[in-house]
């Protein structure tokens, strides 16, 4: 009986190790298929309409400067703030000279997120705005902060948090970061909620962050089949109009929620983006360039003075005299070669190429502005 057993598990366990090796075979031979390499959730290429943040803005009063305030004589608009501030306290200080300097006038901006409930807290940034040479240790003083339409949504008080710092004497100075500039981590309180029923809307409109009609119908197929119908439609580059189904209509953050998650492969213009001023290039994967010849070369003439000095001999009663010594160095660059790109060049090839000319990053931005000029450059230049 033991012996049969025995024999039972050995071709088991044979049996199952061909099946493990067949199917490691075929996992072997099946092509990677990078699925998730490209794509996106729709949660990250789309907005929902309606649930957006708000910007809010106030003027206010930071105190308790340790004499790194606004100098009133300079700022006028801080010193008639003081002044409306004491006599709502009770004091009176008109027509008396105010010598403080640990006051200064400040912006105050903060962000109301969508659907910020009555009491919550919210972070606040509070900017000097006259001469003020540092906020480091002050307390900002009640602040209204007001939305687009007047109204205040939120009030905001409490001690600045400053990452930078200015110290200076007689001789010298430092300055690191933005003393002037500070944050209050959940320095203001939500007073008034902005309005709007999500739960009631028989139709959902999704904007696309970066718009364009590939993206925006790959978006309305994969919700159709997710909710198996016809329930989505691109209306236009940036928007997709969403349905909601009746079964659905008491579970709309349920609904959002399941096609937030869902993923799609964003398409995109072929563009090449030019900063100028810093010489940053950026260019998408589908930049291509027709067959063309590329020479990059430039004269340049550099002038060395190395002046030096003549000592007479000892008792020639002669004078010091300044010799001067020039050194010109022509570069022509008449080692730098012709490269031809092919058609269908890909952006990895440009680059490639370029680098290989000894291609700067300035001298990039004309090339790439001249192969444009040509008709060979299938892709959009946008100079920022």
């Amino acid at each position: 009986m033991l012996s049969t057993a025995l024999a039972f598990l050995r071709r088991a366990a044979t049996l199952s190790g061909l099946v493990a090796g067949l199917v490691l075979a075929l996992a072997a031979a099946l092509p990677a298929v990078p699925a998730e390499a490209a794509s996106a959730r729709i949660k990250d290429v789309v907005d929902v309409e309606g649930v957006r943040d708000n910007m809010l803005i106030g003027y206010g009063l930071v105190v308790g400067l340790n004499g790194t305030g606004d100098s009133l004589n300079n700022s006028p608009f801080t010193e008639q703030s003081l002044v409306g501030m004491l006599e709502r306290m009770g004091v009176n200080t008109r027509g008396t000279n105010l010598r403080t300097k640990n006051v200064a006038a400040v912006m105050v901006t903060a962000t109301l997120q969508a659907y910020a409930a009555q009491g919550t807290r919210i972070d606040v940034t509070v900017s000097a705005m006259g001469d003020s040479k540092s906020l480091l240790g002050g307390t900002l003083l009640v602040t209204p902060l007001m939305g687009a339409d007047g109204e205040v949504y939120a009030v905001a008080q409490g001690p600045i948090a400053v990452s930078g710092f200015s110290a200076q004497g007689q001789g010298a100075s430092v300055t690191r970061g933005v003393p002037t500039a500070g944050r209050i981590s959940a320095g203001a309180i939500v007073e008034r909620e902005i309005q709007f029923s999500l739960a009631e809307l028989p139709v959902l409109r999704l904007s696309l962050r970066n718009p364009d009609f590939t993206t925006a119908q790959r978006v309305a197929t994969a919700i159709n089949i997710q909710l198996r119908g016809n329930r989505a439609q691109a209306t236009d580059p940036s928007s997709v109009l969403l349905t909601v189904p009746e079964v659905r209509r008491g579970d709309i953050v349920g609904l959002i929620t399941e096609i937030e998650q869902l993923r799609v492969t964003p398409d995109q213009v072929a563009r090449v983006v030019v900063d100028e001023k810093s010489g940053v290039i950026v260019m998408g994967e589908n930049v291509r360039i027709s067959t063309v010849a590329i020479a990059q070369g430039n004269l340049t003439i550099r002038i060395t003075e190395t002046p030096q000095v003549s000592q007479p001999s000892p008792f020639s009663q002669g004078q010091t005299a300044v010799v001067p010594r020039t050194d010109i160095q022509v570069d022509d660059q008449s080692n730098n070669r012709l490269a031809v790109m092919n058609s269908g060049v890909t952006l990895q090839e440009l680059v490639q190429s370029l680098n290989a000319l000894g291609v700067g990053p300035r001298d990039m931005i004309a090339i790439l502005q001249s192969i444009k000029a040509a008709g060979a450059l299938q892709a959009e230049i946008e100079v920022i």
